[in-house]
């Protein structure tokens, strides 16, 4: 039996949510639907997708709610999330959050938990640049790493009150070891009655 579980995980870039991501949704037996990966996955490919993403994200822009809206609930739709998904990169705006909710409610189903990644600037910045050094990212020069961050703290959180106010954020200390961060959420997701199936 998979553990049901609707979550989201949120946070700056280089938080460190896409690794947390993956480590909860595994232990959960839920897929991740990260619209990052699904993008990249895009662009490798060189689809038509791919392509209108890389002129929005050279541009040091994010990709349009209705675009990233479509991906998301067709992604949702399939047979592996029927229990549950954790979701990185969505929503990420109010208007996305409405977007989420009428989706869900239409399947009778609401988020259980948003997990926050806290993860100062000067230390999102750092991480990045290094991930740039590692990876050869292209979209991660100085410039576009401190727009991004820009953008998350006026558009994404937002989204943390409207949140907030339901009773289901979990505000989580992002800075440590990756095993004390893992553990950290799942203390957070157990105290709401999320636990794993045995």
């Amino acid at each position: 039996m998979t553990a049901s579980a609707r979550l989201l995980i949120v946070g700056p870039q280089g938080s460190g949510k896409g690794t947390q991501g993956v480590r909860i949704a595994s232990a959960f037996g839920i897929p991740v639907v990260s619209t990052g990966d699904i993008f990249r996955a895009n662009i490798k490919g060189g689809t038509e997708l791919g392509l209108k993403v890389t002129a929005i994200l050279d541009r040091g822009d994010l990709v349009p709610d209705e675009l990233t809206g479509e991906i998301v609930r067709d992604r949702l739709s399939q047979d592996d999330a029927e229990n549950g998904f954790l979701l990185d990169g969505y929503p990420r705006n109010a208007a996305q959050v409405g977007h989420l909710d009428e989706f869900l409610s239409g399947r009778g189903e609401a988020l259980d938990a948003v997990i926050l990644l806290d993860v100062p600037r000067d230390e999102s910045i750092s991480r990045l640049k290094l991930r740039a050094e590692e990876q050869g990212r292209s979209d991660d020069t100085e410039d576009g790493i401190a727009h991004r961050l820009d953008i998350y703290e006026k558009e994404t959180e937002p989204i943390l009150a409207v949140y907030g106010e339901r009773g289901i954020v979990d505000r989580i200390d992002g800075v440590g070891s990756l095993d004390d961060i893992t553990e950290r959420i799942m203390s957070a997701l157990a105290a709401r009655g999320l636990t794993l199936a045995a």
